[in-house]
């Protein structure tokens, strides 16, 4: 769903993908994944493109160096997808880092096949990318009697046919990726699935101020497990006037099946949102605010 994307061995402390020194700030965000991933797609579409990337191995890492005030300035971390779900290990790690949603993007998820320069289609052998790009574009794909090999990450594989000036593989990956790398699109959009887009949390230390036409918020929070306790907590959100977008359960480890919340609440006005704070709040046991921002819109193109 190009959410799983994982980067090659890094040869540096935070890997050969970070071409800028370390500690070095002025808009740089550390995002999961290679130059020409989607995540650096994302860090475009709300910064604009001349963001600095940390790219990192792992989503840890990004929130590792995003939590830096040596290392960066924030972070992009994929967290949801329209076909896969949540990514639920990266909410546990929302949770127990001191990040700051601050913002929000859809990005629209497009697989293309990209080829160097002069290569047609019939000149392919081998198409190379992370196995959940290839899955994405079996339809696609079971058209030709090419070979399909698995990469641990989609703009890798872009970059390596571009080092290589292979004739005869293609490489699944962004429109980015053809463009970091000189690559031609030979075929755009070619997953399965045209409908599917990625959810991206903003992130930061701290929040500056409030946010202008913030609408949204997302909450984590922890009921005090009495008979009815959800069912009241989620009746005061409604009697609020507030949408309830997203409701995820995660278990409390260490207890006997109990649970926290994180709910994403849409709302008109900030003063709405706080009055409904107000009101859950003896209804919690715990209840923590990741941030207050504007809704993300989503991109079609």
């Amino acid at each position: 769903m190009g959410v799983q994307e994982k980067s090659e061995s890094q040869k540096s402390e935070h890997g050969e993908m970070n071409s800028s020194p370390l500690g070095r700030l002025g808009g740089a965000v550390a995002i999961q994944g290679y130059e020409g991933s989607f995540h650096q797609e994302a860090a475009r579409q709300f910064f604009g493109k001349d963001v600095e990337v940390i790219p990192c191995a792992t989503f840890r890492e990004v929130v590792k160096i995003g939590t830096s005030k040596k290392e960066s300035d924030g972070a992009v971390m994929a967290i949801e997808n329209s076909i896969a779900g949540s990514i639920l290990p990266n909410y546990n790690l929302l949770q127990k880092s001191n990040l700051v949603i601050v913002g929000e993007v859809y990005l629209h998820i497009k697989q293309n096949l990209l080829v160097n320069k002069g290569v047609k289609l019939e000149d392919i052998k081998e198409v190379h990318s992370h196995t959940m790009a290839l899955q994405q574009c079996y339809d696609y794909l079971d058209k030709h009697k090419w070979k399909l090999v698995e990469t641990e990450d989609t703009a890798l594989s872009a970059k390596h046919i571009h080092q290589h000036k292979s004739k005869h593989i293609a490489a699944i990956a962004s429109k980015l990726a053809a463009e970091l790398y000189g690559l031609n699109v030979i075929a755009p959009g070619i997953q399965t699935m045209k409908n599917n887009y990625t959810r991206f949390l903003i992130l930061q230390r701290e929040q500056n101020g409030s946010i202008e036409h913030a609408n949204k918020a997302s909450v984590n929070f922890v009921t005090d497990h009495s008979k009815g306790s959800l069912a009241r907590v989620l009746g005061q959100i409604a009697d609020g006037g507030i949408n309830l977008s997203k409701l995820q359960s995660f278990p409390i480890p260490g207890t006997d099946f109990k649970y926290s919340f994180h709910a994403d609440m849409e709302f008109e006005t900030i003063e709405q949102f706080q009055k409904v704070i107000e009101a859950i709040k003896p209804s919690t046991v715990e209840l923590k605010i990741y941030g207050v921002y504007k809704n993300g819109k989503k991109n079609t193109n």
